[in-house]
């Protein structure tokens, strides 16, 4: 199986954009809806190999302070091209 690692920024949110978000009951961040904006991207042909390459964008100050996240994204068991 194939997996997508992605270190993304943080979206900043206005209280009011989570103030309306909490009340209309929907998500204020939505991947499908807002990608974050992607940093950095890599994949790996196994869970243990993406986990690695995860842990190693974790310990990125960026990341450890917030303002940036890692992202595992299992793509499925296709055959390569």
């Amino acid at each position: 199986m194939r997996y997508l690692i992605v270190k993304t920024e943080v979206r900043a949110v206005a209280p009011d954009e989570l103030a309306a978000a909490w009340e209309n009951g929907y998500r204020i961040r939505d991947e499908q809806t807002s990608p974050e904006f992607r940093r950095q991207t890599m994949f790996a042909e196994d869970r243990d190999a993406a986990l690695h390459l995860a842990r190693a964008l974790a310990a990125v100050g960026s990341v450890r302070a917030g303002r940036q996240r890692v992202k595992v994204v299992m793509l499925g068991d296709r055959p390569r091209r």
